[in-house]
């Protein structure tokens, strides 16, 4: 432990200055202006991973973004571990809500401010240089192959191409992911299950063009009007979806799992105030753990139709539409869960208004084991490295890739994160806190180390 501490001590500006450099890049997957900067991106990767010592580093094209792969191979006698990560971005917007520019990072408080610092920049890096250092101290304990994609934000849709391509390639004893979160450092956790995801988008149209409010308000129907109706009831008086057969194949937690998931440390009122909100939302009968680790959910992430901007213009739009996601637990499929999400949707639609409903990317949910060898290293990494055991907790975020791990190359993923919840992921001012970044680099390493002891 001591060796790991003084290289992160020796280099921790450097680490600080690399990560900056690649948080500069706008790596935006789900805007096609951004293309030139993803694949800048993508060629700053692979340079840093073989600086970092990798060999067969290679920008894997597909059709989409390129995947980075890189190996070390240094005893095949030995286990192998497989990094995943992700250096594509979400959208920064909107970005007048940013502190500082989104794509300069910034520290304030200890913490760097910039799209991607916690998702997945800042976390997959960490992999990037615990690998430099075990390779500079001669501590390198597994065989390591890196799998970084391009794509994650806007659904992996060629990961699973390249996975099925080259499960020779990948083939490794297990997956390292570093795209979660922790309880916070004073308790850490590692996530033992994720959910699911479909994601829709849904078009409602009333009359062939924009029309004027006052020439046909009330006499023609309002696509916003009854795109809001729908949705509204989507949700009964006790917030639990009403689509039918929707619940059909989820589980309840037993007893035990409900006590034990609730024993982890949380605040209601620290999580209220950290939102500035009054009081929390969600299915009645349900603590906020379990709601938002083990429940499934349905959200409206966006909604627009008519005239948003500056001044007055009396119209009555022609369309309305809103992207729907759903988060899943164990039992539920997205293909299911999204064909009677359409059936449904459709089914509800007035005759005054056409509606068109549109599948975009879906994952399944998984449960990671918390008695295999690969979590026992994982918890015994924490123990060393943090002086206290780590709480298992649910994620409620979705990672699609990992059943795609499971089910292709056969392997289960350890999920061993180092953000926090009040990183503001995917929102205006995400950060990342400098000690996580160096605490994950000190981590790291000991995952390999007791993972190649725990395998013999």
């Amino acid at each position: 432990m001591q060796e790991i501490k003084k290289y992160v001590e020796d280099n921790k500006q450097r680490f600080l200055d690399e990560l900056f450099e690649l948080l500069r890049f706008p790596s935006v997957s789900a805007d096609p202006k951004y293309k030139g900067d993803v694949l800048k991106t993508a060629a700053f990767v692979a340079e840093k991973l073989k600086e970092a010592g990798a060999d067969k580093v290679e920008i894997c094209e597909t059709a989409g973004y390129p995947i980075i792969y890189g190996e070390k191979i240094i005893d095949a006698a030995l286990p192998t571990i497989l990094v995943y990560g992700h250096y594509d971005v979400q959208p920064a917007d909107p970005l007048e809500l940013w502190h500082t520019p989104p794509f300069e990072p910034t520290v304030r408080d200890g913490k760097i401010y910039a799209r991607g610092a916690c998702d997945d920049k800042g976390q997959f890096y960490m992999h990037v240089k615990a690998f430099e250092l075990m390779m500079k101290t001669n501590t390198l304990a597994c065989n390591v192959k890196f799998m970084i994609e391009g794509e994650e934000e806007v659904g992996s849709s060629n990961l699973g191409i390249f996975v099925n391509a080259n499960t020779e390639r990948l083939k490794a004893d297990v997956v390292l992911i570093s795209d979660t979160s922790m309880i916070s450092m004073e308790n850490p956790s590692i996530e033992t299950g994720l959910r699911g995801l479909a994601y829709m988008e849904v078009e409602v149209t009333g009359p062939n063009r924009d029309l004027h409010s006052g020439v046909y308000g009330g006499a023609v129907a309002n696509p916003i009007t009854i795109l809001c109706k729908m949705i509204a009831s989507l949700h009964d008086e006790n917030n639990h979806i009403t689509i039918p057969a929707f619940y059909d194949k989820v589980v309840d937690l037993t007893a035990a799992e409900k006590a034990a998931l609730n024993s982890a440390p949380f605040d209601l009122n620290d999580y209220k105030k950290d939102l500035d909100i009054n009081a929390e939302w969600g299915e009645k009968g349900y603590s906020t753990l379990e709601r938002t680790g083990t429940r499934p959910t349905l959200e409206v992430n966006g909604i627009w139709g008519g005239y948003i901007g500056e001044g007055a213009k009396t119209v009555l739009p022609s369309k309305a539409n809103a992207k729907i996601s759903m988060r899943l637990v164990p039992h539920q499929n997205s293909d299911e869960i999204s064909a009677i999400f359409q059936k449904h949707f459709e089914s509800i639609a007035p005759d005054f208004v056409k509606v068109k409903v549109t599948a975009h990317h879906g994952g399944e949910p998984v449960v990671t084991p918390t008695d295999s060898v690969a979590y026992r290293a994982a918890e015994k990494a924490i123990v060393t490295s943090f002086g206290k055991k780590p709480i298992p907790t649910r994620g409620g975020g979705s990672i699609p890739i990992v059943a795609l791990f499971e089910d292709v190359l056969g392997i289960k993923s350890v999920l061993l994160g180092f953000g926090l919840d009040s990183d503001a992921l995917h929102s205006p001012n995400e950060k990342y806190d400098i000690f996580n970044y160096y605490k994950g680099i000190e981590t790291l390493p000991l995952f390999h180390k007791y993972f190649a002891e725990l395998s013999k």
